[in-house]
């Protein structure tokens, strides 16, 4: 089976090399005219879809398909990781009517290089009359056309006057073409990641009665650096034949920091210098052809991923009385990849689409971990850390049959059902293989009883996504606990439930409203394992109930010209019987709050757009087995931001965040032993400074 993939990984490449090598031709636009837009500015419609065309954008002066789609009513791009393999689609966002099936490319970075003047129109549909397995609720396909070759950059800079140093050179390139064959796309970009914290009330450690034994002044740094290259290919040769090849290699070098003046009550003060770097690479190159076969159409699909990173964490104990520096360093050296090869086999019978998918997906992860302390001369005794260094395997087979159907004017069913091999092995101390046979499928039914309103009701059983790195042990210096690893993991399962209802409120904009709800089984917690705590399977079922309402509300209607008000929340219920007391509880750090509501004005018959807003985000308490605590910043973080859409020819904005102070809060319980039975030992309670951060983005085409 591995031998076939990798001739399925062969053949596609090939292909797609040889497009490389076809002539360039005039781009003939084989997209379909663009319905005429609502004589009140709103969007058109078609059937069941909302049509957007440029011109509906057109106050908002966008760059590219990105731009364009985050100004679209009630609508919020799914970044949701692709999770196990490839599998079926998970991401409302279609180009052409095709899934972006890359997994290291995001829907947010491909869609940033089409350029406007490509974009024919955006609709909006439920996912299930696709006929594309594994999609429901609304759907946006962004229909593009050819064009000629055009490049766009985006600028960004980032400044913080405390704790963090300033980030000037991020940002990205691009160039796409195309003509009547080929269809082609190049990127480099630098990512940067900046954050920090300090000052403020600063740290305080109480013991059990309550009594403050300890100060801290702390001060928290990161720096992060990811350039990446990437491209993408299309080509339509003579026939029905479509090749696609894409690749993306990127640098990553993060750099933390979390650095503690100590000053005990009766005690000699002293300086904990914590310190972790990670640097590594990675590459994706993914390829798939797709054709005519007998009364269908075969689609076959190939990706090939690898990351590699490694650094030392290091902790340092300096004390002001001149005694004996005290330290220890955990060092990693991880790599890890993903091996995929796919088939989806498509045709249309007794009155609906089938599809018959198969997919093969190999995972690895082998890794090196070193622990040891600071030696008098200034060296770290390093030795291989026991279960924390060996081999991770998956070997994951999966098929399933969907089937899509209209059942009325505006119903539509679809259903797939299938299951999964899959062989699990790891080496090492107590290495272990196991085997699984998991069922999978899905129903989803997607119903428009009239114009402007639709809804989409999902129920499935899905298999989780495991972390490799939580077989083996793990030991965090910055908080004094470790993981001892765990080789008995086992993906979750779960039930799954969903209904989504949209309605178009004409011109006051938009508003979609979710329910969903999951019944997990093998859940994933911390839990008592041989040599300690680690990520286990708990005994018993999980549940997730959740809320979800976000909308577009114009205020145009209002008299206020230009100005719309744009806002989300999602609310999370959580429980599960805890792994100690078997008493129920939230899910441990679970965000069960969170939410975004922005003010934009778009000044008429100027090229000015201003604006302001506010975020907030809520975490149920973590629970380790010697420790809880309760981790969140704000708990209210609010901006403002001043657009212009022609500063020569360019678009430049500035957003300044975290108007009003607020705070990295951290508040940890640390007991003598098992929470559950063990007398608290002491409680850290951080309050430390954010500071204000400035955003400047500039935007260009050429």
């Amino acid at each position: 089976m591995k031998t076939t993939v990798i001739a399925c990984l062969t053949t596609c490449a090939a292909l797609a090399l040889c497009a490389a090598s076809a002539p360039a031709l005039a781009q003939e636009d084989q997209a379909t005219p663009a319905p005429a837009v609502d004589a009140s500015g709103g969007a058109s419609k078609t059937g069941a879809s909302e049509v957007y065309t440029p011109e509906d954008f057109a106050r908002f002066a966008p760059r590219s398909a990105l731009d364009m789609l985050e100004q679209v009513p009630g609508f919020t791009i799914n970044q949701t990781d692709q999770g196990r393999g490839l599998g079926q689609a998970n991401q409302n966002v279609l180009l052409n009517g095709e899934r972006l099936a890359s997994k290291s490319d995001s829907v947010v970075d491909q869609l940033s290089r089409i350029p406007v003047a490509r974009v024919v129109r955006i609709e909006i549909v439920d996912g299930a009359t696709f006929g594309i397995p594994g999609l429901s609720g609304q759907v946006a396909n962004v229909i593009t056309k050819g064009g000629s070759i055009s490049g766009r950059f985006e600028y960004r800079a980032n400044f913080r006057p405390k704790y963090a140093r300033p980030s000037y050179g991020g940002g990205e390139v691009s160039v796409s073409g195309s003509n009547d064959r080929l269809d082609w796309s190049a990127a480099i970009s630098h990512g940067t990641g900046r954050g920090g914290a300090g000052g403020g009330r600063g740290t305080l450690i109480y013991d059990a009665a309550g009594n403050v034994i300890e100060t801290r002044e702390k001060l928290i740094y990161t720096k992060g650096e990811y350039p990446q290259i990437s491209g993408r290919l299309k080509w339509t040769p003579p026939g029905d034949t479509i090749v696609n090849l894409s690749a993306t290699y990127g640098l990553s070098d993060t750099r933390f920091v979390d650095n503690e003046y100590r000053h005990p009550l009766g005690y000699v003060s002293y300086r904990r210098n914590f310190q972790n770097i990670d640097k590594g690479y990675n590459y994706d190159i993914s390829g798939d052809v797709e054709f005519g076969l007998g009364p269908g159409r075969l689609k076959l699909i190939g990706i090939e991923r690898f990351e590699q990173s490694d650094g030392p964490a290091t902790s340092y104990y300096i004390f002001d009385d001149g005694q004996p520096t005290i330290g220890s360093r955990f060092w990693t050296d991880s790599r890890s990849g993903e091996r995929i090869g796919r088939a989806e086999y498509r045709w249309d019978m007794l009155g609906g689409n089938w599809e018959l998918d198969g997919e093969a997906a190999f995972n690895r992860l082998n890794r090196i971990a070193t622990f040891g302390p600071l030696l008098p001369n200034g060296e770290f005794d390093n030795q291989p850390l026991p279960a924390g260094g060996g081999n991770v395997t998956e070997d994951r087979y999966e098929s399933i049959l969907t089937h899509n159907r209209t059942l009325a004017g505006g119903l539509t069913l679809q259903f797939g059902v299938g299951g999964e091999y899959s062989k699990l092995s790891q080496t090492g101390m107590n290495g272990l293989t196991r085997e699984f046979w998991r069922p999978k499928g899905s129903l989803t039914l997607a119903w428009t009883p009239h114009k402007g309103l639709d809804l989409s009701l999902k129920a499935a059983r899905t298999v989780g996504q495991l972390s490799f790195g939580t077989f083996l042990a793990t030991v965090d210096l910055q908080n004094n606990n470790s993981n001892a690893g765990n080789v008995r993991l086992v993906p979750q399962q779960a039930w799954e439930g969903e209904l989504e209802v949209k309605k178009n409120l004409g011109k006051w904009g938009s508003a979609t409203l979710r329910g969903y709800g999951q019944l997990i089984e093998d859940y994933i917690d911390i839990v008592p394992v041989p040599g300690g705590e680690s990520p286990g399977n708990i005994d018993g079922t999980a549940k997730l109930l959740g809320v979800a309402f976000n909308a577009t509300i114009n205020l145009d209607p209002l008299g206020w010209k230009g100005a719309k008000l744009t806002t989300s929340t999602t609310y999370e219920h959580t429980s599960l019987p805890d792994p100690l007391t078997g008493e129920h509880r939230p899910f441990s750090g679970q965000t069960y709050l969170n939410h975004d509501s922005t003010l934009r004005w778009d000044v008429p018959k100027s090229n000015w757009a201003l604006g302001a807003g506010f975020q907030s985000q809520l975490n149920e308490h973590y629970v380790r087995l010697y420790e809880t605590g309760v981790n969140y910043e704000g708990p209210i973080y609010t901006y403002a931001f001043i657009e212009n859409k022609d500063v020569f020819g360019l678009t430049a904005s500035l957003n300044v965040f975290n108007l009003t102070a607020g705070e990295s809060i951290n508040k940890r319980y640390v007991y003598s032993g098992l929470r559950d039975r063990s007398p608290l030992l002491f409680v850290e309670d951080v309050r430390n400074d954010i500071s204000t951060i400035y955003r400047i983005t500039i935007k260009g085409n050429f």
